[in-house]
């Protein structure tokens, strides 16, 4: 077997989501109140507005649109009415908001933290940063792409006991003897959303997760033209035809949200 250790551990930002349930609107409002100021005391820019800021160090609100369940049951996302994102390359100013935000809207809600982080691409060589990454839409002001998907997942342990250039097979192409193409892989399972879908994935500091984490919490924004699209490439994803690395995915809820400007706008009537 080949070792994971030339896979590279370092860590170069943390992110969290804060879910938040099963309260009443009024009470939400008035307990989180102080999040915003407290984020912007912590030198996060509101992402609603990119690029008014340092990379990676922000925060999001968003609110409920839909959700359905996924493999994994967990009402705390499935049920969640508002999530808040949070992101820095500095571990404390997470950890600061998430616990905040527990400590002032648990009396008021049932609040479950989702956190991991950001780490070097492992499997991205030049020709497949510049197909997939140089070719992504980055992220645009909340008005232009006011959809948010939040997909949490974690792998099989039949997945994380393959070495890790056996998983690298996963996610290209496959050809048999004559050079047909025998299925798509992951890479071209998502060709469809690359230059409308932003995207981004945390990962839980070890692999695989604990009981009650996520390997993976994978994130996405969109205009409303492309939310098929979304729709499009996770069905080409869990297609194991198309895709076989799926046999080894369980996904948690897809919880679909609209981002919004302010902490008041969280709790204004949507619109039509």
């Amino acid at each position: 077997m080949v070792s994971n250790e030339f896979l590279s551990s370092e860590i170069v930002a943390h992110g969290a989501y804060v879910c938040v349930r099963d309260a009443g609107v009024a009470d939400v409002r008035r307990a989180g109140a102080g999040l915003v100021a407290l984020a912007k005391r912590l030198g996060l820019h509101n992402e609603f507005t990119p690029g008014h800021g340092p990379e990676r160090e922000s925060f999001a609100l968003l609110r409920r649109r839909a959700a359905t369940p996924g493999d994994i049951a967990d009402d705390g996302v499935l049920q969640a009415d508002w999530i808040v994102h949070v992101v820095s390359r500095r571990a404390d100013p997470v950890a600061e908001l998430c616990g905040e935000a527990a400590k002032a809207l648990s009396p008021a809600a049932r609040v479950r933290v989702l956190g991991g982080v950001v780490q070097p691409r492992n499997y991205t060589s030049a020709a497949m940063n510049n197909w997939a990454y140089a070719r992504q839409v980055v992220q645009q002001p909340g008005g232009v792409m006011p959809n948010a998907f939040l997909v949490p997942m974690s792998k099989t342990a039949e997945w994380w006991r393959k070495d890790w250039m056996e998983r690298h097979t996963y996610f290209l192409p496959r050809y048999d003897d004559d050079g047909r193409m025998v299925n798509e892989g992951h890479a071209l399972a998502t060709e469809a959303g690359i230059p409308h879908l932003l995207r981004r994935t945390y990962r839980h500091p070890a692999s695989p997760a604990g009981d009650g984490d996520y390997d993976f919490l994978t994130y996405f924004e969109c205009d409303d033209a492309h939310v098929a699209t979304f729709h499009q490439v996770c069905a080409a994803l869990r297609d194991l035809k198309r895709n076989p690395e799926w046999r080894f995915v369980r996904e948690g809820p897809t919880w679909h949200g609209r981002r919004a400007p302010s902490w008041e706008a969280l709790f204004a009537p949507p619109a039509p």
